[in-house]
């Protein structure tokens, strides 16, 4: 006798994940993840709730897993953090003053804000479906895959891609400065590895709530327990690694003193390459210089394109080098250089004789400000958005900026993203960090950010770090990420402080970002061997 038709059904052990999807709306779930990355976009300014990092990625773990459109949902928490965390590019509009129509400076900030969002967004959208493909869940595979694997890959997936888009032009919203400057203990886990350090913590801390809760839906009530214990041993020892680096005294001698001056010339740059712009130019900038010799300066830092264009001509004619010639104090110019017949964004070291002792030229170029992407192709139709009206000429990697006081450690506007710049001058000798900045017409959000990304600059590579910006924030960071000053916001502004020449160097410093490939390796090794247990 033929057993009942129910026999005749499989039993299929549920996998994990796949087989539990959440009994929501495409749309919910696309509003949930479209949220926790608003979360995530609330950490760095000017929102600074930096906690939230610690949260906002958990969500979206989550969705990998058990939502039928991960990658939707990837993209729209993409959109959600990058999007917001980067609306002060909203602040170029009206680009009217470059003869720009008013209806065209519209689109064109739009563009550049949505193209850069969608940059960031598809970084998440490849770690999703790296993570889901590499962990077996995709379609009806089903795998052995621990929870602790998933968790490890996702770290390494997370890191890598940052790193891979960090080597491009387009980086800025890196998970790592949601928790500057107001971290400080995590953000010493920088000296051991740089701020993948950080970004790696984050995400870790993130996978071990979602596989928390994931497990809490399979009612696995003993690995809920064990992920949340290691969780927040997680939490509570990666901050006391960091605390304990934190604590270190900075013990600098009174031998290694330089007592800097800053000048904030507040010169809008809507102005700033016209006649009247380049007379307010020289007279803030010289007689901010004086001010700051009277008070005893051994030398002084201008902002980024201070004398946009009068200091490539004759010196002799500027009134900012005589000031420096009859005074006999040093300054770092930022202005315009030229190079192989090219103009170049530079940091000028000019000795107290007048003589040009170093010169650091801008590496990384912002895209359509400083350079024309496909220049051969859009030149005509986009060289009246860039202020210089041709393509700037890149500065080499291996620089050194010389000074009358050593090596300096060197970075021009949004270079301050980029650590590596840092790491490698520190490596070669640099004992101080000077970076100069235009910031307008950007606003106080983005300029809080700016000098985050100093802040992590600074604790990474435990140098002294002092910043020059046209229209703020101007500050004194120290090698434990304290700001010791910061300027207004748009206001012409000067400011004295002693700072201290380092030769101390990282783990960072000496190796690198180390962490990353380890990381990588390590996953994959444990990813090959599993596939082929599985075979």
């Amino acid at each position: 006798m033929p057993p009942p038709a129910d026999s005749q059904v499989p039993i299929i052990k549920p996998s994990p994940t796949a087989d539990f999807p959440l009994r929501l709306s495409r749309s919910t779930l696309l509003l949930l993840a479209f949220g926790s990355g608003v979360g995530m976009g609330l950490a760095p300014a000017p929102g600074n709730a930096w906690f939230l990092a610690w949260i906002a990625l958990a969500p979206l773990w989550v969705l990998v897993y058990r939502s039928a459109a991960p990658l939707p949902a990837a993209l729209v928490w993409g959109i959600g953090y990058h999007g917001l965390a980067l609306s002060w590019i909203r602040d170029l509009h009206p680009l009217t003053w470059m003869g720009v129509p008013w209806l065209a400076s519209l689109a064109i900030t739009g563009f550049c804000w949505a193209f850069i969002t969608l940059w960031g967004a598809l970084l998440v959208v490849l770690w999703a479906w790296l993570l889901r493909r590499l962990t077996g869940i995709a379609g009806k595979s089903r795998t052995d895959c621990t929870v602790w694997f998933r968790i490890l890959l996702g770290v390494a997936l997370w890191c890598g891609l940052e790193a891979l888009w960090g080597r491009g032009v387009l980086y800025w919203t890196s998970l790592s400065y949601t928790q500057s400057p107001h971290n400080l203990a995590i953000l010493h886990l920088g000296q051991l590895s740089g701020p993948l350090a950080v970004t790696a913590a984050l995400v870790a801390f993130n996978g071990v709530l979602a596989e928390a809760w994931l497990q809490w839906q399979r009612q696995v009530v003993l690995a809920v327990r064990r992920l949340l214990i290691t969780g927040l041993a997680l939490l509570l020892g990666l901050h006391l690694v960091g605390f304990l680096l934190y604590s270190q005294p900075l013990a600098d001698s009174t031998d290694s003193a330089l007592k800097v001056g800053i000048v904030q010339g507040n010169i809008p740059t809507r102005i700033k390459l016209f006649e009247q712009g380049l007379r307010l130019s020289l007279e803030n900038y010289v007689k901010g210089y004086e001010r700051l010799v009277a008070e005893g300066v051994d030398a002084v830092l201008t902002p980024e394109g201070a004398l946009p264009w009068l200091w490539i001509q004759q010196p002799t004619d500027n009134p900012l080098y005589r000031a420096i010639v009859e005074n006999g104090v040093p300054a770092w110019i930022g202005t315009v250089g030229l190079r192989q017949g090219r103009v170049t964004q530079t940091l000028f070291s000019i000795s107290a004789t007048g003589e040009l002792v170093g010169r650091y030229d801008k590496v990384k170029l912002v895209p359509l400000g400083e350079y024309i992407p496909f220049e051969s192709v859009l030149g005509g139709l986009i060289n009246r958005l860039s202020p210089v009206g041709a393509s700037m000429l890149p500065g080499e990697l291996d620089q050194r900026l010389q000074t009358p006081f050593g090596q300096a450690i060197a970075g021009i506007c949004y270079e301050s993203a980029f650590p590596d710049l840092f790491r490698h001058q520190a490596a070669s000798g640099g004992s101080f960090i000077l970076t100069a900045s235009n910031n307008d017409p950007y606003g106080r959000a983005m300029m809080a950010q700016h000098h985050a990304q100093d802040v992590m600059r600074a604790v990474e590579t435990n140098r002294w770090a002092v910043r020059a910006t046209n229209t703020g924030l101007s500050g004194i960071v120290d090698p434990h990420g304290h700001t010791a000053w910061l300027s207004r916001f748009r206001s012409f502004e000067t400011h004295a402080h002693t700072i201290y020449r380092r030769q101390i160097q990282t783990l960072y410093v000496r190796w690198g970002d180390w962490l990353t490939p380890g990381l990588l390796g390590l996953s994959s090794a444990i990813w090959i061997i599993r596939a082929l247990r599985r075979n």
